[in-house]
């Protein structure tokens, strides 16, 4: 198991071009962007979100990753949670594998709950764009997301409907080393990005809010 620390932040659109120039000359190299499709599983009861828990399959240009989180906690845009990751062979879930990792137990058991009962719920893809950024302190991984979430809901009919939300924010990811770093990048880009903001809610959390609207409709 490890814990994933990372701050999210909400990025204006427009102020994208401008977070892109800040990471190269903070890199000292351009970024790389990687294309990166997720479809999210739960239960019709939505065991996992009761749970607090998600679980992801993401296809990315080296393979299949599969992916079960925590929610853990999330203040002023900065997310600390149990993440449990492993390549898959492809396109499908490998739940055996992550429950023999797991070794929280309340997590482990919403999954091996839910785990008979699973159905694809949205998907969220996008483009990430990465820069590695190194510091006396700590080493970030510094990223672009700029895509969309996609749920097929009913939204109160019988008939399907799409709905889609975007996404445009920057995720700094801490690597290594003093969690202060990440702070103090985020300070620095708020500083130059007019409209930049912490966001405390993940792709997952949209995903599910879609779901969740188009219910109330």
């Amino acid at each position: 198991m490890a814990i994933e620390r990372e701050i999210k932040l909400a990025l204006p659109q427009a102020q994208v071009a401008t977070a892109a120039q800040f990471f190269t000359a903070r890199a000292g190299l351009a970024g790389r962007a990687i294309r990166l499709e997720n479809a999210y599983f739960d239960t019709p009861q939505l065991t996992l979100s009761a749970a607090r828990s998600a679980l992801r399959l993401r296809r990315t240009p080296q393979g299949w990753l599969q992916t079960f989180k925590t929610a853990g906690n999330a203040t002023g845009g900065l997310h600390a949670r149990h993440e449990w990751e492993m390549p898959v062979s492809g396109a499908a879930l490998e739940i055996d594998a992550l429950l023999a990792t797991c070794d929280e137990p309340s997590a482990a058991a919403a999954l091996r709950s839910a785990a008979p009962h699973l159905i694809e719920l949205f998907r969220t893809d996008f483009t990430r764009t990465l820069w590695e950024i190194h510091t006396d302190a700590a080493d970030v991984e510094a990223a672009i997301d700029q895509g969309e979430v996609v749920a097929e809901v009913n939204g109160g009919s019988a008939a399907a409907e799409v709905r889609r939300m975007p996404i445009c924010e920057i995720e700094l990811e801490l690597k290594r080393g003093d969690e202060a770093a990440l702070h103090a990048l985020a300070a620095e880009l708020g500083r130059l990005i007019p409209g930049l903001a912490p966001d405390n809610v993940s792709k997952a959390q949209r995903g599910y809010r879609l779901r969740e609207d188009a219910r109330k409709d």
